[in-house]
């Protein structure tokens, strides 16, 4: 086994046989976690690479390159691991996030409101604990706005301060 490096991405191992570094998600596991938490079809990530730079801060990456990259950035943050439950990042979930088929919270327009502008809500919700994907129907469609955490029948905003808007 080998030390993680936080200064470099590192290309997940497709398989707990392929892990070298202690810890560390595999490709497999990630996509297994969407599947599982959010519906996804599998083939939904086929084309794409995940990364590891930091302590379990997981990219998605829609290329390859060779492992391990040099470099400052790489496609989108999309996963963090290596914690007690694994968190979405805002940008994953507002890119997959319109393929979801479960754990999508549809809220009004006073909670969806409440939501961007960074705060807690209680809407109605009779499904899984954890972080859900917060959204709300926009011209007919249905768009994610961001990760939700939903505990004791609270939804809390995960919006990033940055990306908060009070509308």
């Amino acid at each position: 086994m080998t030390d993680n490096d936080g200064q470099r991405f590192d290309r997940l191992p497709a398989t707990a046989d392929d892990r070298e570094v202690e810890g560390r998600a595999t490709r497999r596991e990630v996509v297994d976690w969407w599947v599982e938490r959010f519906g996804l079809d599998r083939e939904t990530f086929a084309d794409y690479t995940f990364w590891e730079k930091g302590a379990g801060k997981i990219w998605a990456f829609a290329d390859d390159l060779d492992s391990p990259a040099d470099v400052e950035g790489l496609g989108m943050t999309f996963l963090r691991t290596r914690q007690e439950h694994w968190k979405p990042t805002t940008d994953a979930v507002q890119r997959f996030g319109p393929e979801a088929t479960k754990n999508v919270v549809v809220l009004d327009e006073a909670d969806a409101r409440a939501f961007l502008r960074g705060e807690d809500t209680d809407p109605e919700w009779d499904g899984d604990w954890g972080y859900l994907i917060a959204a709300h129907g926009i011209a007919g469609d249905v768009e994610p706005i961001g990760v939700g955490l939903y505990l004791y029948d609270e939804l809390r905003s995960q919006m990033p301060k940055g990306r908060q808007r009070d509308l």
